[in-house]
């Protein structure tokens, strides 16, 4: 029934007060335990039980660990371990499993974006941090793993060294403190606005002061790694106003060390505010922040709006509510309680990577400074939400199709959000951080994902300047800025391929990826040629596909691999496929040799059938060696030189090319084993070991791959296909969106599904026989059912007559 590892499983679940707590139970127990509980029918299913934050969190990315906070929330707290002063690119910090000791309590968390950290302490006031090693010598408190406790939308801890306990919840803008503070009278709560947070950068001006009794308001202006090269001169400018329960018996300000008792406002840098407070033993004090990326006024607003009559329980029980309904839109039954584990916890991060920054009344930043206004409906409420991101890079195998099908709403605003941000701009982002170009790989893949929603039926869009820009993204060169990415791209469209040689950018990086840029444009042109051929843009269309045919272009029939030119035209000379960075973003020349997701067909036919397969498998083989990915080295970067490397987007579509190349098998045998062992749940080996994440990207890859549905084209065909895997349950239930699709819910089933039977012997899609290993997103979409008879030995006859889709099979 389950797979136990030695005599006992850590198993998580909800008590009567919905506090998530983690025991070791002996597997007897455990057996009779989830016989009861699934003989209790009338208890609500509850995905939040779950959901396990700590899983991937050490040497995790920024915004990876925020585990008070809501679907895609503004408000995002979390604890640091490792976030003060750090440098601020996009390297791993903010919360490491590993550490510790406790520095404080962010509020903003996103790509380029931190500030605003709180830590409540007692005794000698200290207005520097300490160090991991010597916590001792600032306001750092050690902490005991027993006595720290993370779910959906709340966290909490014992800080040690104060005894003080800890609370954090949220709504979608206003972070929620609970502090139960010991008997003093020197128990104070310091706020740091001026130092570098996360991935903030440098703070170019920080300001906070203390008004109306129990009240601190103030901003917070940064200049990030990302935006200095992408949009130099611009800010991330950060706004709140904390409200208190409790008035503070005396206020001070502080830069680094140097304390000033008295003072109830500052300005600069470095600096912060501290308010000092008598308190009896077991005093709880509150405070709710409310957040804003337009103005202080607007987060006074949010506050307002989103605390009304609310009390630190209500809003913890909110959270859980609003997680619990997000998360059941996916129902999943039957298989291991550890799959599970890893199912609902890839999908809490695909919901929380990305978060809002528009405010209540629908105000948000621009990238020219003005405040921009999202139409209200007929309540006065705004439409839909304009969003911080990160660049959605190999998003489309992940969390576009996610999206599209349970969460459709929210790829509609996340598109709205972006073609609203070219109206200002005059370009897509590929990455905005609070207005701001924030561009992390420069490939632009966001008119992609417009074009994949509106063929996946998701048309209430802007469409007419969505297509404008879309069509811009993919052919103007002229003028175009640094931070709309495809820096390169008049190369690629005047000459068909992208030479390889070196860009410097303007903080010293390099630059050389001619080869992954030629092969992604031209999946990109792909894309929107199809959203033209949909709205009768012919001309755009031929073109379109043209420079989607480019791939070709760098393409070496003597070594059957994709291969770097120079500007000469020459192919790259001592060419070794497996060297990393040469000419490639964050991969190598094998890796990047499947890099044509559009056209599989006509890739196979360059590279030939068996030698095609040949590699694949060979590939898979040896990855697994290294559980598909750099092994247990913990470096964001391991296994780019690599046959394959899971733990980054270039591979991800891999597994699935089985199902083109005439043995689906495969493709069922290895998307199961990735999911069996690249993903683990613990601390260290979640997603890989320490590897990116990236905001829901590698957790949303195995909510797909564990329903046993993927798409290699990312959903950029005008009339888009699943593949078919093999599903980790066995029975999956989709809640459907009325406002997009007809139907209640979309059901897979599995029969005779264990962890050895994990071969299709036969399908059914809507009650027919399926011979083949896909079929058209629209035959499932409105409410249909697969069904997939599952043993131990493959089926080598069922899918192979006919290979799903590409463009030179359309």
């Amino acid at each position: 029934m389950f797979n136990f590892i030695g005599n006992s499983l850590t198993f998580y679940l909800y008590n009567l007060n919905y506090k998530f707590i983690s025991m070791k139970f002996n597997k007897y127990f455990f057996i009779v335990f989830i016989i009861l509980i699934s003989c209790s029918e009338n208890i609500s299913f509850d995905p939040t039980v779950y959901v396990d934050p700590q899983i991937g969190s050490v040497h995790g990315r920024w915004f990876f660990y925020t585990p008070a906070s809501l679907p895609f929330g503004m408000a995002k707290l979390a604890p640091h371990t490792n976030a003060y002063n750090s440098p601020g690119a996009w390297m791993p910090c903010g919360y490491d499993d590993r550490h510790t000791s406790i520095e404080g309590f962010g509020h903003f968390h996103e790509f380029q974006i931190g500030g605003v950290v709180v830590m409540p302490t007692v005794g000698e006031l200290k207005t520097t941090p300490g160090t991991l090693e010597n916590p001792e010598l600032g306001y750092r408190s050690r902490f005991d793993k027993k006595d720290e406790h993370a779910e959906a939308g709340y966290y909490s801890v014992l800080l040690k060294d104060y005894s003080i306990k800890a609370e954090l919840t949220a709504t979608k803008r206003v972070g929620y403190h609970r502090y139960t503070f010991p008997e003093s009278e020197n128990s104070h709560i310091i706020f740091d606005i001026g130092h570098k947070q996360g991935e903030s950068s440098d703070v170019i001006d920080a300001g906070a002061k203390f008004v109306n009794g129990n009240e601190i308001e103030g901003f917070v202006s940064t200049y990030p790694e990302y935006t200095k090269f992408c949009d130099p001169g611009k800010r991330v400018k950060m706004y709140f106003i904390a409200r208190l329960s409790k008035e503070p018996v005396s206020v001070g300000s502080f830069v680094d060390e140097a304390i000033q008792n008295g003072t109830k406002e500052t300005n600069g840098i470095n600096n912060g505010l501290f308010m000092t407070f008598n308190t009896s033993a077991n005093e709880v004090i509150e405070m709710q922040v409310g957040l804003s990326f337009t103005s202080i006024e607007n987060a006074r607003l949010n506050l307002d709006t989103e605390s009304l009559g609310k009390n630190f329980n209500l809003v913890k029980q909110e959270a859980h509510d609003e997680w619990q309904s997000m998360l059941g839109r996916i129902k999943v039954e039957g298989g291991k309680e550890e799959d599970k584990l890893t199912f609902y916890t890839g999908l809490y991060h695909a919901l929380l990577g990305r978060g809002v920054s528009s405010d209540v009344n629908g105000a948000y930043p621009t990238r020219t400074g003005e405040i921009g206004q999202i139409p209200l409906d007929k309540n006065n409420q705004p439409k839909y939400h304009h969003f911080n991101t990160d660049g959605i890079w190999g998003g489309f195998w992940n969390l576009s199709q996610l999206w599209a099908l349970a969460y459709p709403e929210v790829l509609s605003e996340y598109v709205q959000s972006n073609i609203d941000f070219y109206k200002y701009a005059g370009w897509l982002h590929d990455g905005e951080a609070a207005g701001t170009h924030a561009n992390g790989v420069q490939t632009n893949f966001q008119a992609l994902i417009m074009a994949s929603a509106y063929n996946c039926g998701i048309r209430d869009f802007d469409l007419k300047t969505g297509y404008e820009a879309a069509i811009k993204n993919e052919v103007e060169y002229h003028n175009r800025d640094f931070g709309a990415g495809k820096y390169d791209l008049s190369y690629f469209v005047k000459r068909g391929f992208i030479p390889s040689q070196d860009t410097t950018i303007s903080n010293g990086w390099v630059f050389n990826f001619g080869g992954s840029h030629t092969l992604e444009y031209a999946f990109s042109s792909y894309a929107v040629s199809q959203f033209a051929w949909a709205l009768g843009k012919e001309d755009d269309y031929r073109k379109l596909m043209k420079q989607a045919q480019f791939y070709k272009n760098i393409f070496d029939p003597e070594t059957k691999f994709i291969r770097p030119r120079l500007p000469n035209g020459e192919f790259i000379d001592n060419y070794d496929p497996m060297e990393a960075w040469r000419g490639f973003q964050e991969g190598n020349g094998f890796q990047y040799t499947w890099y044509v997701p559009h056209d599989i067909a006509g890739l196979m036919k360059l590279v030939g059938k068996d030698l095609f397969n040949e590699r694949l498998e060979m590939q898979f083989i040896k990855a697994q060696k290294t559980l598909f990915g750099g092994g247990e080295e913990i470096d964001s970067f391991s296994g780019l030189d690599k046959l394959y490397n899971h733990g980054n987007q270039p591979c991800l579509h891999n597994s699935w090319l089985f199902n083109y190349s005439g043995k689906p098998w495969l493709t069922q045998k290895w998307s199961r084993t990735i999911c069996n062992e690249f993903y683990g749940i613990e601390p260290l080996h979640g997603y890989g070991f320490g590897q990116d994440e990236d905001q829901g990207q590698l957790g949303a890859w195995y909510v797909m791959t564990a329903m046993g549905l993927f798409d290699v084209q990312g959903h950029a065909a005008a009339n888009p296909s699943f593949q078919i895997g093999s599903p980790l349950f066995d029975k999956i239930s989709i809640k459907l969106n009325s406002k997009y699709y007809k139907g209640d819910k979309i059901v897979i089933e599995t029969e005779n599904n264990s962890p050895e039977n994990f071969y299709i012997q036969s399908a059914q899609l809507n009650g027919a026989q399926l011979e083949n290993s896909w079929f058209y997103r629209e035959e499932l979409i409105n409410g249909g059912k697969l069904k997939l008879i599952m043993g131990n030995s493959p089926n080598l006859s069922w899918g192979t007559e006919t290979p799903p889709p590409s463009m030179s099979t359309k």
